[in-house]
């Protein structure tokens, strides 16, 4: 790979605050079943919620408390997993294998936590035996206390919209696929609020400012959005108001989430929403409708084009995607009152991805260790001081260059600690690094090995606070960035 792998450095600060019993609580009751679905024109066996797929979404507003039983009528264990939430001293509500015990067939499991703090847009999705290939996900929007300024007029209307890659075929087809040791091959299609080709609409006013919530729930491909005819205007990305740009188009990585601002501003009729892969020989693309309530007629041309292989373009665009210091987050001092950049990090960890073949099966590895679930939950294992279960450090902090081995492997850090963490993608596909729990501060992209002199680099004033980057395939590249547990 020509000037050194891809890289990614992120620095995180460990904060914790505990769930308060003064706020308000939001309860919600939600039974998983299997039914079926169609949104590629064939039969699947889908993952309902409460007979939804998409499953319903969650509104809350800042430090409310949420309390959602999760009863499994599946025949298999069952996990949601809330990406972008911080779980402050709350790991064991995160959701996902290793911290959270899976809710077995015919029972019932109770999350509870705070939206501590946080403001945005998000989603959930079920995070065991590829369930999210099934359905199961749905979006998650927590508005601004209402003493709190928000840096744009409240809009007319806000709609979440899920984009993802789809396959046909069953999750159960697929994971066996995988145990075979066989890659998955390319999708069959790209859906948008569980549909297919047009099989979706939003209907606005001409004249009137509309809030879409875009999040990418797929499995596999970056993706980019854009309507026909109009603008978007940037405005939030994962719970942080960012300054506001206006974009044709936007680029969406797998497990992100953004904010944009859209104005009918243009003659009445219908126009293409439109999704389609990046970063790929074969180019899926789907279409939805913009639907003006007065409008004259169907949509007219073809739909609009977007970027496909283009890294620049996309690498600019998330450079050009900066902090607004001034506006109020989730409190009422400005977003910039914390000064991540006056932190010295205490710690370096350099993770590098690789893919391979372990007895027989296709597994992917981070510094040659391809984890491995343990049959005691981790947090029970620690809590109850259980020997044996997983190993702490046992996983280096820079990459061995070995074999892919097996391992449950644990990577510890102090509490309360400033780390930088460096990713490295020696793969040929874009990959996304999500901080359960957490949010962090991605501080830089560029080309090139990662040096201490990277710093130089590095943007220590307005980066993004978010829970999900993604880091470009093989060619020279690397991204920094400062990870922080909570402002």
């Amino acid at each position: 790979m020509a000037g050194g792998a891809i890289c990614a450095s992120l620095a995180v600060a460990l904060f914790f605050a505990i769930v308060g019993a003064e706020n308000p609580y939001r309860f919600f009751d939600w039974n998983v079943t299997y039914g079926d679905i169609y949104p590629l024109g064939v039969r699947q066996q889908g993952i309902l919620i409460n007979g939804q797929f998409p499953g319903p979404d969650i509104h809350s507003v800042t430090n409310d408390n949420l309390i959602i039983n999760v009863f499994n009528s599946l025949d298999v264990p069952f996990l949601i997993s809330w990406s972008g939430i911080q779980q402050r001293r709350n790991s064991y509500e995160d959701g996902v294998y290793g911290t959270t015990c899976p809710i077995p067939p015919g029972r019932n499991f109770t999350y509870i936590f705070q939206v501590k703090d946080q403001i945005g847009s998000f989603f959930y999705f079920p995070s065991l035996k590829f369930h999210k290939a099934a359905g199961g996900f749905g979006g998650i929007r927590i508005l601004s206390r209402p003493l709190i300024p928000v840096p744009f007029a409240e809009p007319a209307g806000d709609y979440t919209v899920l984009i993802g890659d789809w396959y046909k075929a069953n999750h159960t087809t697929l994971i066996a696929t995988l145990d075979r040791g066989k890659k998955l091959k390319y999708p069959d299609g790209i859906l948008i609020n569980g549909r297919g080709p047009n099989g979706i609409s939003f209907d606005v006013q001409q004249g009137k400012t509309y809030r879409l919530r875009i999040s990418n729930v797929g499995l596999m491909n970056s993706l980019n959005f854009r309507i026909q005819g109009h603008k978007m205007l940037l405005v939030e990305v994962e719970g942080t108001h960012v300054m506001q740009t206006h974009f044709s188009s936007l680029d969406v990585h797998v497990g992100q989430s953004y904010s944009v601002l859209v104005t009918a501003d243009q003659p009445a009729q219908d126009y293409y929403i439109v999704v389609s892969t990046r970063f790929s020989s074969q180019i899926l693309t789907t279409t939805g409708i913009l639907r003006y309530s007065n409008s004259a007629g169907p949509v007219s041309g073809p739909p609009p084009g977007g970027p496909t292989i283009q890294i620049d373009w996309s690498l600019n665009q998330a450079r050009a995607i900066r902090t607004n210091l001034t506006a109020s987050g989730p409190r009422p001092n400005p977003q910039g009152s914390y000064h991540y950049g006056l932190i010295t990090p205490t710690r370096t960890i350099r993770l590098s991805s690789s893919a391979g073949q372990v007895n027989g099966k296709q597994r992917y590895a981070v510094n040659s260790v391809s984890f491995i679930p343990a049959d005691t939950p981790l947090k029970l294992a620690d809590y109850f001081n259980i020997g044996g279960v997983f190993r702490v450090n046992s996983i280096s902090d820079r990459p061995t260059g070995g074999g892919i081995y097996l391992d449950t492997a644990v990577l510890g850090v102090d509490y309360r600690a400033f780390v930088e963490i460096v990713f490295e993608n020696n793969e040929n596909i874009v990959q996304s690094w999500h901080l359960d729990g957490y949010s962090f501060f991605v501080v830089g992209m560029d080309g090139g090995q990662w040096t201490t002199a990277s710093r130089n680099q590095y943007n220590l004033r307005d980066a993004v606070f978010r829970s999900t980057t993604q880091v470009q395939k093989s060619l020279p590249l690397f991204m920094d960035g400062h990870l922080c547990g909570t402002r």
